[in-house]
Formats: structure tokens, sequence, C-alpha cells
């Protein structure tokens, strides 16, 4: 199964519009800790609605934990990020990828890039800086689903974790 991982989000906003995006594609979700917002906070439940219960999200005590956990479990880690090395399109995904996205003000630390096995980014027209965080996690989740077959109907996608609140 694919995964989307929040780093250390901002904006709560746009963490529930991603969790939300992830459970109507059945995308299981990490947040790498600490979050700027308290996770149930009723911004990050106005914009995860009801999908939030739908969603299977785990969260992560920082990096360090993540990091443990993902190796542990043989799972690939593609950061997205404006300067990713690869176009998203170029890239081959894999089931069991890990697509993380950073904060909304600062992205990742280095310490992320350097964990990563891959990097990507969404081409864009020059001069113009990113995406909102959650357009470019539906651009590439997309494109990995795509490549992966992920869009056949029926939809039998089912995310697996814990439920985040």
């Amino acid at each position: 199964m694919l995964r989307l991982a929040l780093y250390q989000p901002d904006i709560p906003q746009n963490a529930g519009t991603m969790i939300r995006l992830c459970a109507c594609l059945g995308i299981a979700v990490d947040i790498v800790e600490p979050a700027a917002f308290d996770v149930s906070d009723r911004h990050f439940r106005r914009s995860g609605m009801d999908y939030l219960e739908r969603a299977a999200v785990t969260r992560h005590d920082g990096f360090g934990a993540f990091e443990d956990w993902r190796r542990a479990a043989g799972h690939r880690l593609i950061v997205a990020e404006t300067d990713g090395a690869t176009a998203h399109v170029d890239f081959a995904f894999q089931p069991g990828d890990i697509v993380m996205v950073g904060r909304e003000s600062a992205g990742v630390l280095p310490e992320v890039y350097a964990a990563a096995d891959a990097t990507v980014h969404v081409p864009m027209r020059p001069g113009l800086r990113s995406l909102n965080v959650s357009v470019a996690a539906a651009i590439v989740l997309g494109e990995a689903l795509r490549q992966m077959g992920g869009f056949r109907l029926p939809f039998d996608g089912e995310a697996r974790g814990t439920p985040l609140l």
C-alpha cells in the first residue's frame, strides 16, 4: 500500500485535506510530529470532516521514530519538494512507497533529505515558488496510483492503521 507522510505539518486545514484525500483513495497516512497544532483542534476536524474516522493514520514521535519504523518495515521514502531531483511523472513508484511532504513554512530538514531514497517535484512554470502542499500531495499521489493501477474499478483499496482520534 502507498502511504503519505506529513512532516511536522503547520496548517491544520491542509493536514485535514490530505487525510481526507487519503481516506478516499485508500492511502495510509503517517504524521511525523511535532505538528504545529493539536490534532484534535476544531479546524483540523472541520477540514477532515467525517473522513478522519475513515483514514488510517499513524503518528510518529519525531523523525527518528518514523525513520526507525520505516526502515524496519522496508518502505522507500520519497520526499516531494519543490527542489526534488526528479519530476514526479518520471519517477517509478512502487507499492509500499511513502511519499513525504514537508512543512508548509519550511519544507523538510537536511537529515530528512539525507534519509530519502529519492526526491521528486511537480514541474511548474518558471518564476513561481510552490504549490499548496495539499495540491502537491494530490498530484504526486495521483501519479503514483496511476502507475500502480490504483484507480481500477471497483475500488478495492483499504487503508490500514489506527484511528487518529
